[in-house]
């Protein structure tokens, strides 16, 4: 049986170089590897506790996205020094319901050197909070926005290639 990874974008921007970098990976699957897109952050309601035990139906379906994966995979832009808005509600809806706790969870930074860190912080004290098993995925892989085509594909074999190998770590410690 294959690993299942859920793929999830922090970004609602069509020429995201995180959203591409997911993409790729999504070209990595192989027969024990199995990847889900998650395409419904910008669906989602602004979080409300009074909605957490009846969900609207895009939260109840994020939520059993999230249940049916053996692992999940973020990958998120950095706005204003911290997670992007939309991405920190998506990640509200899951207290609640308990879906990243103890969960297998990796982030993937695709910023450059130097940029990025307060997003990657800051989901770290999320995960944390929630009580996900984080994923060292061993080491950060820059996607520019020359590296992604018209198409919103990687382009060069040797990112995709890299972004293969961090899919698989964490597909790895998924099956683990």
């Amino acid at each position: 049986m294959a690993t299942r990874i859920l793929l999830v974008s922090g970004s609602t921007r069509a020429a995201s170089t995180n959203t591409a970098a997911l993409r790729a990976m999504h070209e990595h699957v192989s027969d024990d590897i199995e990847t889900v897109w998650y395409d419904g952050l910008s669906a989602l309601p602004a979080f409300s506790p009074d909605d957490a035990e009846q969900p609207p139906p895009t939260v109840a379906a994020l939520r059993s996205a999230i249940d049916g994966a053996d692992a999940v995979l973020f990958c998120t832009p950095e706005y204003a020094g911290s997670l992007p808005g939309s991405f920190k509600n998506l990640l509200d809806w899951t207290v609640k319901g308990g879906q990243l706790y103890g969960k297998r969870v990796a982030s993937l930074s695709v910023a450059a050197p130097g940029r990025g860190e307060g997003a990657q912080a800051h989901l770290r004290i999320v995960l944390g909070y929630v009580a996900a098993e984080v994923v060292d995925l061993g080491h950060r892989v820059t996607v520019g926005s020359a590296d992604v085509g018209a198409d919103g594909l990687v382009a060069g074999a040797a990112l995709r290639d890299e972004l293969g190998s961090a899919l698989r770590t964490l597909a790895g410690a998924a099956a683990a």
